[in-house]
Parts: structure tokens; C-alpha cells; sequence
């Protein structure tokens, strides 16, 4: 083993060494003509093993030269060691790894190594496969077919590819393969050719006033994309400028290695409220190799906010503060000014007032404006200027968040709030309201309802009251304007669309004598009891029942009355007074409120009006002949034919309005006539018509007459 810069060996091919050439793998040496292996030019990077090879006529031999001096030294300092191959067949494939560096300038081809076949020279050809060669990036590394020299076609990047795999094989000239394939590297030796970049273009950052000396506010990272195995990637940090530069140019530090910026100021000049500005701008540098005088830099800013802490108390800007509000209103009467060092906006400079005495009735409120600060004192209960007209509040001020120990509130956060009120002409005030009395529906107009009775708050002042009508729906009544006597001036109906719940409201309006006049309303309520006034009435009023049928129930009809209990149900429903209605019909009690219809024997098909009487229960009771129509229809396949909706009656109303206009187009004798006419209703009951006493008869068309009996009979 030697450490020098040139390593001798020896080549003997017996005979005299004549036209031997000489190959080394690797480029960065070659053999002179003292057989002597001499590096070409200072070789940081080298691949560990090369190979020396010797040709002639007469001789082929291969050497393995270890390379032992470590990586990154120069030439100058290798340490070199002969060896012998341990073993050498008859054919070999000889392929170190090869290595390049990145951004080389040409000329292209450039010769990068050399692989070696101890086969004939002119029997063999050498192949190479893979990326770089005839995969993508295609053509980037070629060799020579017949010496199996090695060489680059353009620069590479290592940063877009740091090595390169491919295999070596050597055939005949008809393709058949001799040796190998064998894989072997082409390793991309990097270049400081990557400036340092920040993750961030601009990188922000808090530190709380006051905060000790080595407080890390932020850390800057950056990136560089060089070999991170080599001082090319190496980085370290700086500040180089700091805006502005007062008190302190070097208020923080940046730790070189980590990239963290700490606090160097003292905390008592760390102060918010003291420092000429809030904000810091630090510019920051990255270098590479390791901070060297030849490191590439990269740069960026760093933004460095003092934030607040609650380090001042809100101060009252007076300790006296004046309002004037007329009684009887509402809102804001003053607006309390502070002052606050703290930065605006945060919960260390926001206020919360409270009223601390003076307010037993809780008539003021105060609210925080958030716009500027100040407390808005505002009276929520309207003031009663005959009650009091001065009042004398105390008010404190405090910060949202609390202050830090040291600082406390002082009497400056507190102050006073005189409030003076201003007499103003109250309007009447009625009591009570709302007045609610009880009276009976239907009694008689004129009748007394209800005394009014309002009262003038200023007391200190002697007016008088006039009282009005303001709001009556239904027009019921009237009052008296000087003693407010409230009469009905016409009938009071408890079921009238006016009432709701069966109370009846209306609004009456006092004005004073005062300057200006002022008025006060209030609402009277009348509870109707209720009079039975409604005669009751039966639903539903139409029935349905096949015919040929009997000794059925038609239908189950319901009593209903506008009147309350006891003046409605219980009801009575019975047949009407004509004669002979119970030999067909039957009517008995369901419940209170409900009785059925019973059909006794089979009708044919036709409408029929049932006469009904209904009666409520009230004192006295009240009746009502009502009617029932029943249709009697046809039934089969469970359909029911039935004659039109019109009864016998209501289709001879219709042409006894025809008959009229026939008089009426006539001429005029009057006479006095009655004319019955005898109709089978149903075979138990005939309906008597009267016709009208000036009639003349002998201009009544005959035709007419036989129109109207044909209709009526069909």
C-alpha cells in the first residue's frame, strides 16, 4: 500500500513491452511511460475500485486497483493498493460504476470510463441497456461497440436524476451473447447549483409584550435542492436587516443551525405602548455550504408583531359627566368617554360599564359602543319628574380581559353621571287598564256599562279630563266627556261578529286642559253574558232512504243554537202539527242534542218535506218549525236514483212567480177570488195555496193553468 500521488506497477509481456497500450477505468487516470497510474486532475469523487489493463500482440492482462483514501479528499492524499485479481477466468466481464459530474460543459461525447472484456477484441461487440442509454432519457450515454469506452452525450442534472442503472453484455457479430449482461451504475457527483429557498415568501409571527429575553417567536425553514449528503445542502441562517432599527438594531437573533428567532430585547423595553411601532420586519438569509464565503443565499422577510396584554387600565376621561332627559322617555342621554393605552380592538382595550348606585329601579342601562369605546347610558324605565328630577349615578368602567397582576384599577375608572329631568304635560293615565266589567247581552239601550277613571300624572299642575269614544266596533256606545259614564247606545249582542270569547273590547281616549293637551287611552272589556235570543234549528236538512223501504231509521239529526248553556241543549225535536205525520213517520230521542227519523212505512220515489219542531231549553224557551227533506229513491247495485233536488213546494213557488208575471203582462179587473187547489202531496196530506185576492180570473190564460198542474203533478 502506497499514499502518494503516483502508483507504480509493472507490465511484462516478455517481449520487451513493444505496441502495449494501456487502459484505465476510470478517466480521472492514465498510465505514463514508466508505468506509473497518475490521476489527471484532483479527484474529490472517485469510485472505490478501478481497473488497469494491458494489450498487445502478445499479451492481455487486467489489474484491480483499490482505491483506499476516503471520499472527498484530493488526489494528492489517495492511498493506492496493488492487487492481483483474486481470479481470472479465460473470459471476464470487467464493469466498475462509473461516476459524473453534474453541469459539465463539452465538448460532447466526453469520454466518462471504461469496461473491460478479457475476450478477443475481434470476435466480441459491447451492448449497454437501459435508461440512458435505449430507454428515456435515450442517447444520454453511449459506448463504443468495439473498445467498450464509455461516454456522455450532454450535461446531466443530479437534481432530476442522482444515479443510473443500465447493464453491459458482450456478444458475437451475429447477436449471440458471450458475456454477461452485468449491471453497473453511473453515479451523478453533485454541483452547489441550488440557491437555498424559503418554504414561505413572507413568514409572520407574534411575541407578547413584555416576554423574557429568549422567548422563539418563529422558525424559518428554508430549502435547498442539492445533495443533502454534502455541504452543498448544508444551511445556515442570518439575520441581515432589521426595520426599523430602534431601540435596538438587535432586538431579536436567529439561531444559525435551527432557523429560530428568539426575543434579545430586555422585557421592560419590550413594550408595546413605548415602542416606536407594533410591527418588525427582519430580513432573513439562508446560505449553503455551511454558511462558507461560497454558499449560494437565499432570502425572505419576516414579520414580527408586539401584541398586547391588558397592561393599562381604562381611564374616564372627566370624573363628572352631565345628561338631561324629559320624563317619560326612553333611550340614550350620554355618552361616556375612556381612555385605554392597550391595542384597540382587543379584549385588553374593550370596556364593560356597570352602574355601580344610584339606580335602585333599574331604569338605566349602559352598552359598550364598538366603534369607539364609549359607554351609552340610557334610560330603559321611563323617569317621573314628580317622583324625582335629579339623580346622581356612579359608574365603573373595567377591560374584558383582566389586567395583569401588577396593574390595578384606580379612581380613574370611575365617574359620576348627573342626571337632571325635565318636566314635560304627561297624558292621562287610566286605571285600571284594561277595565273589565260583566253585563248581560240585550239590555235595554241607554242602560250604564261602566265608569271610567283616569288621572292626570302632574300633579303639581291642576287640569281637567275630557273622555272620548276612540274604538267601538260595533257602535254600542257612549260616554259621558266629563264623567266618563259609559251607556249603550244601542243593543248589545253577545253573538255578534264583533265579539270573541264572548267579550266585546272598545278603546276610549282622556285629554287634559294642559299646554300642549296631552291623552292617554285605555281599553274596556265587556264580558256578554248571554240571553236567549236564538231559537235553535236542526242539521242536516236533507235525508236519504231507498223506497219500498220501512221501519228504518232515515236519519239521525242534531239540535244547534248560537245561545250558550243552560239556554241551548238539551233539545226537544218532535214531528210538526199537521195531521196524520205519525201514521209515516216517527221521531225519537238519541242524547240531549240528537234525535232519529224513523221512516214507519214504505213511500215511492219522491222528495218530501218532514215538518219538525225543535225547542231549546232555555227560560223561557224558544221554538222553531222546521223542515226535513227526504228523498225517496230508487236503489239497485248499490246506487240510489233519486228525483231532483227541488220538493213539490219549492217547484211550484218557482211557477207560481211565473204565473205572477203572466198576471202582471194582462190586463188589470180585480176581483176577489180564492182558489184551492187539492195536490196529493202524499197519500195522507193535502197542501192548501191561496191565490192573491186581485186576480182577475177570466184573463188568466188556460193554458197556463195546465202548464203549471202538469209540472207540479210530474
Amino acid at each position: 500500500m502506497e499514499n502518494s500521488r503516483t502508483v507504480e506497477f509493472e507490465f511484462d509481456d516478455c517481449a520487451g513491452n513493444e505496441d502495449v497500450t494501456f487502459g484505465v477505468s476510470d478517466p480521472g487516470f492514465h498510465v505514463d511511460g514508466d508505468l506509473n497510474l497518475v490521476p489527471l486532475r484532483d479527484l474529490p469523487h472517485s469510485e472505490p475500485v478501478l481497473f488497469i489493463r494491458g494489450l498487445s500482440a502478445r499479451a492481455d492482462d487486467l489489474a484491480q486497483v483499490d482505491i483506499i483514501g476516503t471520499r472527498g479528499r484530493s488526489a494528492e492524499t489517495l492511498g493506492v493498493s496493488r492487487t492481483g485479481l483474486p481470479y481470472r477466468s479465460k473470459r471476464s466481464l470487467l464493469v466498475p460504476n462509473i461516476s459524473i459530474s453534474e453541469n459539465e460543459r463539452g465538448p460532447f461525447p466526453k469520454f466518462i470510463g471504461q469496461l473491460i472484456s478479457t475476450g478477443e477484441p475481434r470476435e466480441q461487440i459491447f451492448r449497454m441497456t437501459g435508461p440512458g442509454a435505449d430507454q428515456d432519457p435515450k442517447g444520454l450515454f453511449t459506448i463504443d461497440m468495439n473498445s467498450g469506452a464509455v461516454s456522455v452525450s450532454r450535461s446531466v442534472d443530479r437534481e432530476a436524476t442522482d444515479s443510473y442503472q443500465l447493464e453491459v453484455s458482450t456478444t458475437d457479430y451475429s447477436g449471440n451473447l458471450i458475456e454477461g449482461p452485468q449491471v453497473f451504475r453511473i453515479n451523478v457527483i453533485d454541483q452547489n447549483d441550488n440557491r437555498p429557498i424559503f418554504k414561505e415568501p413572507r413568514y409572520t409571527g407574534e411575541v407578547l409584550e413584555g416576554s423574557p429575553t429568549g422567548t422563539t417567536v418563529m422558525t424559518m425553514t428554508a430549502f435547498d435542492a442539492d445533495d443533502p449528503n454534502t455541504d452543498n445542502a448544508v444551511l445556515r441562517y442570518n439575520i441581515v436587516k432589521q426595520s426599523p432599527d430602534k431601540p435596538s438594531p438587535n432586538m431579536f437573533y436567529i439561531d444559525a443551525e435551527r432557523g429560530d428567532i428568539v426575543t434579545v430585547i430586555a422585557p421592560t423595553l419590550l413594550d408595546r405602548e413605548t415602542l416606536p411601532t407594533t410591527t418588525y420586519e427582519l430580513e432573513i438569509m439562508a446560505k449553503d455550504m455551511a454558511g462558507s464565503e461560497v454558499g449560494l443565499t437565499g432570502t425572505t422577510t419576516a414579520t414580527i408583531t408586539i401584541t398586547d396584554k391588558n397592561d393599562h387600565a381604562p381611564e374616564f376621561t372627566h370624573p363628572l359627566f352631565e345628561a338631561h332627559v324629559y320624563e317619560g322617555s326612553t333611550g340614550v342621554v350620554v355618552n361616556l368617554t375612556v381612555d385605554d393605552r392597550d391595542d384597540p380592538a382587543t379584549a385588553a382595550w374593550r370596556a364593560m360599564y356597570s352602574i355601580i348606585s344610584g339606580d335602585p329601579t333599574q331604569s338605566f342601562e349602559i352598552q359598550t359602543n364598538p366603534d369607539n369605546n364609549e359607554g351609552m347610558l340610557s334610560v330603559v324605565k321611563p323617569l317621573n319628574y314628580e317622583a324625582s328630577e335629579f339623580l346622581s349615578l356612579l359608574i365603573k368602567v373595567e377591560n374584558e380581559d383582566p389586567l395583569v397582576p401588577d396593574v390595578g384599577y384606580g379612581p380613574s375608572s370611575t365617574a359620576t353621571v348627573h342626571v337632571r329631568v325635565e318636566d314635560i304635560n304627561e297624558g292621562p293615565v287610566f286605571f285600571p287598564d284594561p277595565l273589565i266589567v260583566t253585563r248581560m247581552e240585550n239590555i235595554p239601550v241607554g242602560s250604564f256599562v261602566a265608569s271610567l277613571n283616569a288621572t292626570d300624572p302632574d300633579i303639581l299642575e291642576k287640569q281637567s279630563i275630557r273622555y272620548a269614544v276612540l274604538q267601538d266596533p260595533a257602535g254600542w256606545l257612549s260616554v259621558n266627556p266629563v264623567r266618563g259614564t259609559v251607556n249603550t247606545s244601542a243593543s248589545l249582542d253577545r253573538e255578534s261578529p264583533y265579539v270573541y270569547d264572548n267579550k266585546y273590547t272598545a278603546v276610549f281616549i282622556a285629554t287634559d286642559n294642559g299646554t300642549p293637551p296631552a291623552t292617554g287611552t285605555g281599553t274596556l272589556i265587556i264580558h256578554l253574558e248571554d240571553y236567549n235570543d236564538n231559537a235553535p234549528y236542526v242539521l242536516p236538512s236533507v235525508a236519504r232512504v231507498c223506497e219500498d223501504t220501512y221501519d228504518v231509521t232515515v236519519a239521525v239529526v242534531g239540535g244547534w243554537d248560537k245561545d250558550l248553556p243552560p239556554n241551548a241543549a238539551p233539545f226537544k225535536i218532535e214531528l210538526g202539527t199537521q195531521p196524520d205525520l205519525d201514521k209515516t213517520w216517527n221521531v225519537t230521542r238519541v242524547n240531549s242534542t240528537h234525535s232519529q227519523i224513523r221512516l214507519l212505512r214504505s213511500l215511492k220515489k219522491d222528495n218530501y218535506q218532514l215538518p219538525l219542531l225543535i225547542t231549546d231549553s232555555g227560560v223561557p224557551p224558544l221554538s222553531n218549525n222546521t223542515e226535513v227533506k227526504v228523498q225517496v229513491c230508487i236503489c239497485n247495485k248499490n246506487r240510489m236514483h233519486c228525483s231532483s233536488a227541488h220538493s213539490h213546494r219549492a217547484r211550484f213557488l218557482v211557477l207560481l212567480k211565473l204565473l205572477l208575471l203572466e198576471i202582471f203582462m194582462s190586463s188589470f179587473n180585480y176581483i176577489s177570488w180564492i182558489l184551492t187547489l187539492y195536490i196529493p202531496v202524499s197519500s195522507h196530506e193535502r197542501t192548501a195555496f191561496f191565490a192573491p185576492k186581485n186576480i182577475k180570473l177570466e184573463y188568466f190564460p188556460k193554458k197556463t193553468f195546465e202548464v203549471i198542474f202538469n209540472c207540479y203533478y210530474n
